[in-house]
């Protein structure tokens, strides 16, 4: 799959980017060199290589057995520390600056 400069002037208008003609040029050799580099690792003969992941031990080990302490964060309960009570609503928007009565009001920051 190629990249064309319609490819890179969509997303550049997309992402709100203003690119120079040069600047899209080279965005698209650039993006076709990665894809070419891509089509060439598809190319190699993977089939004897073992499939490689890195899982953290503490999954799958049952409660009895102790495991690393490097992923003792992925079985944590989920507890609110330093429970607190929220802000009231109407003390929240009491101080805002701009509010509908039930919302704030923000100015618009996205221009086109």
């Amino acid at each position: 799959m190629k990249v064309t400069e319609k490819d890179v002037a969509y997303v550049a208008d997309l992402a709100n980017l203003e690119l120079t003609q040069a600047e899209r040029e080279r965005m698209v050799r650039d993006l076709n060199s990665i894809l070419e580099h891509i089509d060439s690792l598809n190319e190699l003969d993977t089939t004897n290589v073992p499939p490689m992941a890195q899982i953290p031990d503490r999954f799958g080990v049952d409660e009895s057995r102790q495991g690393s302490e490097r992923f003792a964060y992925t079985i944590r309960e989920d507890v609110l520390e330093g429970l607190r009570k929220s802000l009231p609503h109407d003390v929240a928007l009491a101080n805002a600056p701009d509010s509908d009565g039930t919302f704030f009001e923000v100015p618009k920051v996205i221009e086109r």
